[in-house]
């Protein structure tokens, strides 16, 4: 039964909703509204206590006890604009989660992903105080994030790791034909002594630690990491390079890998998918180079300074070379090589002679017959990958893990994936919002994490007031309104105006011109001498 108008019409407190309760429904409390919940994709709203009733046509308060302990008060100073913008470039990933994991799995995973960014370096037992004092526990409310509910969590998200490889593949799926997908991996230190993950790689072994792997795939098209996966330290490159690819089922695009990850480590895979190829630099003691003479460049690269060229065919194969000298990495080199060699004192002419016809070169293999330009600024890109690991690393502090089993590694890793993601996410939107030009990336975050919003009694939440540099910040970003301009004036008298002549001007063909005044005094003039001089005494 319909609440009656008239006892909807009661004055009352603001974020408040009025329930019928009783025998017939006759009876009506006032109760708080307190936040919103998500259901199915549909916000719903979550009522709290009841503090007053309807009565004779007048709210009716309950009188209020005594003040609560402030530990059991609600939270009235939340972060704020940090969370907000990674909900809203992040919110898209929430259908990817859904596909795979259920409804409070899935925001689990959003939450923690969410949080590693916004917090950097944090740890999980940090997590659950993270989420309550920050709006993310407005918008999505009753997320577990307890120290034993996260720890279990993860390790229960890696012993499912088939849906971890579902996600990843679905995303692999999307990636078009045409677009370059840069490969590399990077080393994490994990001292943990309980998980095969745990090993010593070349570069630990000098350090003392042990290692481990993590692979990722970037789409340099979308800007963004498209799948990950995690192997032992002491796994080389080009072992996991084939295991990497059919895993993440990647049967599309053009990966441009390194020389830890050439062709023929997963050649099986490139031979049976026809829409999957590969752009990789060859080493430089190839045979390939010399019988091709590939270093015998024969044009400058199209849009490029400094840079000259040669393409070939291989022979008897349906492979292409392209080769590139760069006139600035050539002189560089050539100056770190004279002085290593003089230091360690092994210069001659006839090795300087040698190494110069190398100095500033690659040579790339490619089963695609790609214009030279095209070739060099794919491979030329590979340093985005490289930004990816960075801020892998640096920008969210992932260059190390905490968690001890092979299961909770697996869960965690795909955690810091997503947050990598978000990561890329928010550099993209920093850039289209011209604020990189002026700015680094940590500052326009800290920024964003001093930005908080404040509520006061039962009254609304307020932006906590920023200086203006700040200000002007949040509205690039889109996240407060921009203040209104001025409407520009336009030219000429308004209409109406009245700063008008009294009388108009005739045309300028029909104006009448000034009569040209004649010598002497004008007839009837006043300026005349009262009488006549006295003449002169004879």
């Amino acid at each position: 039964m319909p609440i009656p108008r008239e006892i909807l019409d009661v004055p009352r407190p603001k974020n408040t909703v009025v329930i019928a309760y009783g025998s017939g429904k006759k009876r009506y409390a006032v109760r708080q509204r307190v936040g919103c919940r998500n259901v199915g994709g549909r916000h719903l709203p979550v009522n709290g206590p009841t503090i007053g009733h309807i009565v004779d046509g007048a709210y009716v308060p309950i009188e209020k006890s005594a003040p609560q302990d402030v530990s059991l008060s609600p939270i009235d100073l939340k972060d704020w604009a940090s969370v907000v913008l990674c909900d809203r470039l992040f919110k898209s990933i929430q259908d990817e989660l859904f596909a795979v994991y259920s409804q409070s799995d899935a925001m689990k995973i959003y939450c923690i992903s969410l949080l590693r960014v916004c917090d950097k370096g944090i740890r999980d037992f940090e997590l659950k105080e993270a989420y309550e004092t920050s709006f993310l526990s407005e918008r999505y409310p009753d997320v577990s994030l307890s120290k034993n509910t996260v720890s279990t969590f993860l390790n229960d998200l890696g012993k499912t790791m088939s849906r971890i490889v579902t996600f990843m593949r679905n995303r692999t799926a999307s990636v078009s034909p045409d677009h370059h997908l840069l490969v590399d991996g990077t080393l994490k230190s994990d001292e943990s002594k309980v998980n095969s993950l745990s090993d010593f790689s070349r570069k630990a072994r000098t350090k003392g630690t042990r290692d481990i792997s993590v692979l990722f795939a970037f789409d340099l098209e979308a800007m963004e990491p498209i799948c990950s996966k995690c192997f032992p330290g002491n796994m080389l490159d080009a072992t996991s390079y084939e295991a990497f690819i059919k895993e993440n089922q990647i049967t599309k695009g053009i990966i441009v890998g390194d020389k830890g990850f050439p062709e023929s480590a997963a050649h099986e895979e490139f031979e049976s998918h026809p829409d999957l190829h590969y752009l990789n630099p060859i080493k430089r003691n190839s045979k390939l180079i010399a019988r091709h003479s590939m270093l015998d460049f024969t044009a400058i690269l199209p849009g490029y300074e400094g840079i000259t060229y040669r393409k070939e065919k291989c022979v008897g194969i349906d492979k292409w070379l392209y080769s590139y000298r760069s006139s600035a990495k050539a002189a560089k080199e050539e100056s770190d090589w004279l002085r290593r060699a003089k230091k360690e004192k092994t210069y001659s002419l006839e090795s300087l002679r040698e190494k110069q016809k190398t100095f500033g070169t690659i040579v790339l293999e490619c089963d695609l017959d790609l214009p030279p330009e095209i070739a060099c600024k794919a491979y030329d890109k590979r340093w985005e990958i490289e930004l990816v690991m960075r801020y892998y690393k640096s920008a969210c502090e992932f260059d190390e893990t905490r968690v001890q089993d092979d299961y909770s590694v697996i869960g965690s890793e795909f955690c810091n994936f997503l947050s990598t993601l978000l990561t890329f996410r928010l550099i993209d939107a920093f850039d289209k919002a011209g604020l990189l030009e002026d700015y680094t990336y940590r500052k326009i975050f800290s920024v964003l994490i001093r930005a908080k919003k404040a509520r006061v009694g039962s009254e609304n939440w307020q932006l906590v007031r920023r200086n203006p540099s700040h200000l002007e910040i949040l509205q690039k970003l889109d996240l407060i309104p921009k203040p209104e301009e001025a409407p520009k004036k336009k030219p000429g008298r308004p209409r109406g105006s009245k700063n008008r002549p009294k009388t108009e001007a005739p045309p300028s063909d029909q104006a009448e011109q000034p009569v040209k005044r004649k010598r002497g005094r004008p007839p009837g003039s006043k300026n005349k001498p009262k009488s006549a001089p006295p003449e002169p005494s004879m």
